[in-house]
């Protein structure tokens, strides 16, 4: 095959652009890297030495990558909780009414795709895993905007990571070029629905957790593979026998099937040995060094962990326990790092609203089960609710939250038991003497 042949089989493509378009990075899909075309503006891109195979390079002499960063388990544990996390919560698609009060808005078709079927072979859960999984691992996660009658959203197809790029023209109009399997295409923002970090250097483009946590990662890489190492071809005797001359053949024979059968097992845990021609027995244990490859190993973990703001109890660190604080844990979790990713999921998605939309519809993630309290806590607060004194929700209200059907008459307010008497009114002539 000719060298021009093969350019054309693997999908290369020449593009007028500023850059060079060169094979789909095998930091997308390392299973089919020729599948596409990817443009690089910088010869420095990390992701361009990631696709001739270095991965982000990191003084500890390892490149780092999705798959080597998948692979470390506080890594990997931190993604999955997020990603897994935001992809269960139901997204709604709300109205404000004229009167001030707000309904779903279960007419639209956008109310469709984000809680019923984002597209033809994904759910919602499936769809909201991937594109975060994505915004973790790249920084940007990009869909295309299928429209309907009227310029309706009616499906969101997630497009191959590294073949979006965001870009703005001359005229300050945001538009995004688009490497696709049958050529470069240029879409407008209406066509492209955008969800990114929220950490930004240039305001188009979110930073990834991989470039940012590389470092850490490559770090606890090589630890890993340290404790590996030693598992695999380390020396791991519990003790040494030293005799003051050589044994002969049968005391050594003699000693060695003594210590395989008779001391050798839990079961013959405590018995005494007998030794003999001067054979002294010394116990071998852990040296300074050891200790420090296993602080090593939980330093990293730890750093990983401060970059993803999971919390330590929820990335399942031994030396911490759950405790009876697990609901404000739970509230930890969602307030200082799930709830930063659920604001820039409902503004990602409102940027697919039509202009006469803007202000009238809104979308909110419904992050209530994550906040919820245990059943006591909930108890004493829903009673408080219901309660004697100036109640402020209804049974049915009540019984919504817990996915209860409604009660016949159960829409009214309870009437208050204890009236809170209203302050005396001041005496005009001051307090007596």
């Amino acid at each position: 095959m000719s060298p021009d042949d093969y350019r054309r089989a693997a999908g290369f493509r020449r593009s007028s652009a500023a850059g060079v378009t060169i094979p789909h990075a095998s930091w997308a899909y390392q299973d089919n890297p020729l599948s596409e075309g990817f443009v690089f503006e910088d010869t420095r891109d990390p992701r361009l030495a990631e696709f001739m195979g270095a991965g982000r390079q990191t003084t500890a002499g390892i490149g780092v990558g999705q798959h080597v960063a998948m692979r470390n388990s506080t890594f990997f544990r931190a993604t999955n909780l997020i990603a897994s996390s935001v992809g269960m919560l139901p997204t709604t698609l709300m109205r404000r009414l004229p009167n001030g009060d707000t309904e779903e808005a279960i007419d639209h078709p956008l109310r469709r795709v984000l809680k019923l079927k984002p597209n033809g072979y994904q759910t919602p859960l499936e769809f909201k895993t991937q594109m975060q999984t994505n915004v973790l691992l790249d920084g940007n996660a990009y869909a295309r905007i299928a429209r309907g009658v009227g310029g309706k959203v009616v499906g969101l197809i997630p497009m191959k990571r590294g073949s979006c790029q965001p870009l703005l023209n001359d005229a300050g109009e945001l538009t995004f070029r688009y490497n696709a399997p049958g050529g470069q295409q240029m879409l407008s923002a209406r066509d492209v629905f955008h969800f990114r970090s929220m950490i930004t250097l240039d305001g188009l483009r979110g930073i990834s957790l991989l470039d940012v946590a590389a470092q850490a990662i490559g770090v606890a890489v090589q630890a890993e593979r340290a404790a590996g190492r030693l598992f695999g071809q380390g020396v791991m005797a519990g003790g040494a026998l030293e005799v003051p001359t050589a044994l002969s053949d049968t005391a050594y024979e003699r000693l060695r099937e003594s210590l395989e059968e008779r001391y050798a097992s839990a079961e013959n845990a405590g018995k005494w040995m007998i030794l003999e021609e001067g054979t002294k027995a010394s116990q071998l244990g852990g040296d300074a060094k050891d200790t420090q490859h296993l602080e090593t190993r939980a330093r990293q973990a730890e750093e990983i962990s401060r970059f993803t703001g999971v919390p330590r109890p929820l990335l399942m660190f031994d030396e911490t326990s759950w405790g009876s604080g697990v609901e404000m844990l739970g509230q930890f979790f969602v307030t200082y790092c799930l709830l930063a990713w659920f604001v820039a999921w409902e503004q990602a998605i409102e940027r697919t609203l039509d202009d006469k939309d803007l202000g009238v519809l809104y979308v909110k993630f419904n992050d209530g089960a994550l906040l919820r309290g245990s059943l006591k806590d909930q108890a004493d607060f829903f009673s408080k609710a219901l309660g004697n004194q100036n109640p402020w929700m209804t049974q049915n209200e009540v019984r919504k939250m817990f996915d209860q059907n409604r009660m016949d008459g159960a829409d009214v307010l309870p009437a208050g038991a204890k009236a809170i008497p209203a302050p005396a009114p001041a005496d005009p002539k001051g307090p007596t003497k």
